[in-house]
């Protein structure tokens, strides 16, 4: 009979699992597709583009999309900036933790980042969020990754969220992590 109900549980998760991710799938196929904005190419010195956070028409229907954009311009300005304390109202307290001032400042000596665009939001049921973006960035190849050692570099990667005493706040990305990167 133990065995009988163990099955029965499982089985009861499996089935609400699958509806939440059908129902979810359903629900985004209704949006309907994504428009992403009309941008040509920028010319070698035009880049990193315009430093402004942008979102696309399916970002922007999320319910938290303006405190996203805003999270993220403080980020992005921070960087822009040399800006470190302005960067910490943008990260949790585990990020600031783990880059000092000094770190920070050397890996982003050179970082001009621009061109930022939120493609999606996604939410979780324990209060995180998913940002998933892409942006350009120049720095000198002395501060290029080792892996693509250029001036200018187009990322895609997605962003974890968290709610940090009452505030939301891009948090540490899980380790492993590996985020999609080209030469402009």
């Amino acid at each position: 009979m133990p065995v009988l109900i163990g099955v029965v549980s499982v089985a009861l998760a499996g089935g609400l699992l699958a509806r939440d991710l059908y129902q979810q799938a359903d629900s985004d196929a209704a949006i309907g597709p994504v428009s992403l904005p009309k941008t040509s190419s920028l010319a070698p010195g035009q880049q990193p583009g315009s430093p402004l956070v942008k979102l696309t028409p399916d970002a922007a229907r999320h319910p938290h999309d303006e405190t996203v954009r805003r999270l993220l311009q403080a980020y992005f300005d921070g960087i822009n900036g040399r800006n470190y304390d302005r960067w910490k109202t943008a990260v949790t307290s585990e990020r600031v933790r783990a880059k000092t001032e000094q770190q920070w400042l050397r890996d982003y000596r050179s970082t001009q980042d621009g061109n930022i665009l939120v493609h999606r939001i996604e939410t979780a049921h324990d209060d995180t969020m998913r940002v998933l973006l892409s942006f350009t960035s120049t720095q000198e190849m002395r501060d290029a990754p080792v892996n693509l050692p250029r001036r200018c570099i187009r990322w895609w990667l997605a962003l974890p969220i968290a709610l940090e005493q009452g505030h939301w706040k891009i948090d540490v990305v899980p380790p492993g992590t590996v985020p999609e990167m080209a030469a402009c």
